[in-house]
């Protein structure tokens, strides 16, 4: 049995189903389980989406509002999905409920994935958690619809980079496919790339004043605090995409984002060409991918940058 036939099999006989993703999520987690939610409902199963935090600048995919932000004391899963999570750990509050459910699955594209499922569909080559959905329905006979496609064209759209990284022709044609449904294309960019907030402007302000350049300009860095956060009274998500404008700057190899959160540092890294950043990332258990990968440090600013500095340093030597 292939492990697609797996997946059907237990989705099959599962009779309450909870889907999880990782903690901070971005458009390719909030597009992925709102999709495959959205698909395993045409199949009338009983199927929660369960996110304790979330942007509201996802609010314009389709079942945006029938995400959980709590698990009812009384409703008990038997079956748990974690989709673009690699880790456990990463899933935060929803570890939990994956580790209380009778029967897992993980579906996710990162190459540093643990397979810490019971059932594990990982294809590192795939664009997007969004394009292996779409590889599952297929298996599973579900065709997608229009409310679909809205959801997991805008998690493939966004883990691209707008189409272009980790593209492959199947990218493209798994995009088309998506675009017969009738989505509006527009309106998905300016919800994603477009549209923005004033606190979320005024935090991007902040960490592109302390923007500096290291190593010759290769090396961007900076950073944001929880006072900046606090002043702004940015909603989560509102730092997604700051890393991208130090890695945008000519010259630039690897950017650098450090935001605060409860006292230790979460380090978001982007590369452009040559530093394979998600081996950066695995020193400090973190994830990701070649050019984009994130982990956490317990250990005070200053600290944090110098040792982030160093070991990309040590990755140049190597080349």
């Amino acid at each position: 049995m292939s492990v697609l036939e797996a997946i059907k099999e237990e989705i099959d006989k599962a009779k309450s189903i909870i889907i999880v993703t990782h903690e901070n999520p971005d458009g390719d987690a909030i597009g992925s389980t709102l999709g495959f939610m959205h698909g395993l409902k045409k199949i009338e199963k009983d199927v929660d989406v369960f996110v304790p935090i979330i942007n509201k600048m996802y609010d314009f995919m389709p079942g945006y509002d029938l995400i959980k932000k709590e698990i009812p004391e009384d409703k008990e899963y038997d079956l748990c999905i974690s989709l673009d999570s690699s880790d456990l750990e990463r899933l935060g509050e929803g570890r939990a409920i994956f580790e209380k459910a009778s029967n897992t699955i993980v579906i996710d594209h990162h190459i540093t994935n643990q397979n810490f499922g019971d059932i594990n569909y990982v294809n590192a080559v795939a664009s997007s958690t969004c394009q292996n959905i779409i590889v599952v329905l297929a298996a599973m006979g579900i065709a997608i619809n229009k409310e679909m496609a809205m959801c997991i064209y805008s998690g493939m759209l966004t883990d691209t980079g707008g189409f272009r990284y980790n593209v492959q022709p199947e990218t493209f044609e798994f995009a088309g496919m998506l675009l017969e449904t009738g989505i509006d294309i527009a309106k998905i960019y300016k919800n994603l790339f477009d549209v923005t907030t004033l606190a979320r402007t005024k935090l991007l302000g902040r960490a592109i004043e302390r923007l500096e350049l290291l190593e010759e300009g290769k090396i961007a860095c900076t950073y944001i605090s929880q006072k900046d956060i606090e002043e702004f009274e940015n909603e989560e998500g509102d730092h997604e995409n700051i890393v991208n404008y130090g890695r945008n700057i000519e010259g630039v190899e690897v950017s650098i984002f450090l935001r605060e959160a409860d006292g230790y540092f979460k380090v978001s890294l982007r590369s452009n060409e040559y530093v394979d950043v998600s081996r950066i990332a695995a020193k400090f258990a973190g994830g990701g991918h070649i050019r984009a990968a994130g982990f956490e440090l317990n250990m005070s600013l200053e600290q944090a940058k110098d040792t982030v500095i160093s070991e990309i340093k040590s990755q140049f030597k190597k080349i």
